[in-house]
């Protein structure tokens, strides 16, 4: 269980009792009703925008928002921010990137606003401290709680489970191969 590597031993133990008993996926899948519909690298750019236009107005622009499908298996990471430097003239431009997992195509919003909200609180704090977190929660007041229940859905994933939300029809990406990070 790598993805809880950081809970408690009794919280550990609930979710060994879940996966003994085959009633994780079914947890899961009884808290989200089921996928959102931000399938496109321009879909989730708009709604990255949304996002920064409602809580970070006075954020540096993005410049652009994409589906990685390398990104979960590469970098072992759900999610990238970047912040790119160009000399223009005598002038130094910054663009800002966000690269989200394409695995979070075929999961409930809450958990792609959860990655969103991740990557663009780290466009204004670098590191995962106190200040991060708290603008984390002031963008989305169950961060915490969507965290978690991604780190069981991929823990799910991980021992061997199937995808509880398959991909819509058309979609060409599937998820990483558990337990491939």
């Amino acid at each position: 269980m790598k993805y809880l590597s950081a809970y408690p031993p009794a919280l550990l133990a609930q979710v060994s009792e879940l996966m003994a008993a085959d009633k994780l996926g079914a947890l899961l899948r009884g808290r989200y009703a089921g996928l959102h519909d931000i399938r496109t690298d321009r879909a989730l750019y708009d709604y990255a925008c949304e996002l920064k236009g409602e809580y970070m107005r006075k954020a540096e622009p993005l410049a652009k928002a994409v589906f990685d499908n390398k990104l979960h298996v590469v970098r072992h990471a759900l999610g990238t921010h970047t912040t790119i430097a160009r000399v223009q003239g005598s002038k130094l431009k910054t663009k800002r990137e966000i690269r989200v997992a394409s695995l979070f195509k075929t999961v409930p919003l809450e958990w792609l606003r959860m990655i969103v909200v991740h990557e663009l609180a780290h466009t204004r704090e670098k590191n995962h401290d106190k200040p991060f977190y708290a603008l984390c929660t002031h963008m989305e007041p169950e961060y915490h709680r969507f965290e978690f229940e991604l780190r069981l859905y991929l823990t799910h994933l991980e021992s061997g489970g199937a995808p509880l939300w398959p991909a819509a029809v058309g979609a060409s990406d599937t998820l990483p191969a558990p337990g491939s990070d």
